[in-house]
């Protein structure tokens, strides 16, 4: 599966280019799943859902042009049979991974089966936020909110670096340079710092910074 990890979404030209070049077309021929799932364990949850679905977040998404667009929701399905959602996962051209809370999506993308089946994929995955932090070995403490059953900060380690989004974000006072140092200082592995104008593209691991803004790369 081809990877776009953003911190707020396709929000430049740059990162736009380089989703165009992995989808291999353009968005607008282009057919999107939404995964809103993540931002429900967040205060607001039901309102910012919405907000993604509508294209009204500010961190563009959904309303970037595709063709089409459904709707798939994790936690609605270990209720049904994999014939409801596995083929249509299998023909979608792009997965849309809302932002919210990283460990609440990694437990629903187990739960689901969807986990299971994303390295097996053709098609573009991209997240937003927690929708990209979900795909590092773990998260690490500064991020945990909602605890899993078992505990930890572990995620799905389909990449082997971790990211501290939304960099220097004007309206998240804590997300500044010096505590993604000290976050980075307790990761084990490769770890990035990104602003909202940054995305990280991965292909047959293979892995490119995409930035019209600031970023930084820590290293053990």
């Amino acid at each position: 599966m081809k990877l776009l990890l953003t911190s707020g979404g396709i929000s430049n030209i740059s990162i736009r280019d380089a989703l165009v070049d992995m989808l291999g077309k353009p968005i607008e021929e282009s057919n999107a799943l939404c995964i809103p799932t993540a931002v429900y364990a967040i205060p607001g949850g039901a309102w910012n859902a919405w907000k993604f679905l509508n294209g009204q977040s500010g961190a563009p998404m959904c309303e970037v042009g595709w063709k089409s667009m459904g709707v798939l929701e994790l936690s609605a399905l270990p209720s049904l049979g994999k014939e409801h959602w596995v083929p249509m996962v299998k023909e979608i051209d792009v997965l849309l991974v809302d932002g919210g809370d990283p460990l609440y999506l990694n437990y629903w993308m187990k739960q689901s089966g969807l986990a299971e089946l994303l390295p097996s994929l053709d098609s573009v995955y991209v997240g937003l936020s927690a929708g990209s932090m979900v795909m590092a070995p773990n998260i690490g403490e500064f991020f945990v909110n909602w605890t899993p059953p078992n505990g930890g900060d572990e995620t799905l380690n389909l990449v082997d670096f971790a990211m501290f989004p939304h960099l220097e974000h004007e309206m998240l006072p804590y997300n500044t340079m010096a505590n993604a140092e000290k976050w980075a200082a307790g990761m084990q592995g490769p770890a990035y710092a990104m602003d909202d104008q940054t995305a990280i593209k991965v292909i047959d691991g293979e892995v490119e910074v995409v930035s019209e803004g600031q970023w930084k790369l820590f290293t053990p």
